[in-house]
């Protein structure tokens, strides 16, 4: 399954992805061979810009915040992808403590996380959301527009204050997806 690539040109970009999705093969065989030799972050995202001719990658995000804009056929390979570097990283994981943007209202990176825990629930970890923000003092539900909801929990520290984790939730692993920069 590869992506497509959806955009309002109709010229040489067909050109262009057809010559994309014909060397697939080539193409991910280099990046088995270079994620081999140089380890690569946990996940990320690149934007592009289509100049109608050529593609460019413009910017590296080691937060990303679109994993609600994948389209359902493109959720076995993030599932399969999320186990792959799971499996690199941390093995026996078992629960997953994610830590996203402070207490947001953005309902589009709202969204982007649930779809994120979504994904990890599907490589079979326990995720939950904790939060750095002050404001959430105990379980902060969050609707969603699609009827789902989000629960936001307090971080906290164990008694010795070298681990982190959530009451009663004791993190194996712990994924950023926020900068810290508040």
């Amino acid at each position: 399954m590869v992506p497509h690539l959806v955009t309002a040109l109709n010229g040489p970009l067909l050109d262009l992805e057809k010559k994309i999705l014909n060397a697939t093969p080539a193409i991910e065989r280099w990046f088995r061979l270079e994620w081999q030799e140089h380890t690569p972050p946990f996940y990320c995202s690149v934007d592009l810009r289509n100049a109608g001719f050529k593609l460019a990658p413009v910017d590296t995000n080691l937060f990303p915040g679109g994993f609600n804009n994948l389209s359902p056929e493109m959720l076995p390979l993030a599932v399969q992808a999320a186990m792959a570097a799971i499996e690199k990283y941390c093995p026996d994981a078992k629960n997953l403590l994610l830590i996203p943007e402070g207490h947001t209202r953005n309902t589009f990176y709202l969204q982007n996380v649930a779809r994120l825990m979504q994904i990890f629930r599907q490589t079979g970890l326990n995720v939950r959301l904790g939060s750095l923000s002050p404001d959430v003092t105990g379980p902060t539900p969050i609707e969603l527009p699609d009827g789902t909801t989000l629960t936001l929990e307090p971080l906290e520290r164990s008694h010795n204050g070298r681990r982190v984790g959530l009451k009663n939730f004791d993190p194996c692993t712990i994924l950023l997806n926020n900068d810290l920069s508040a």
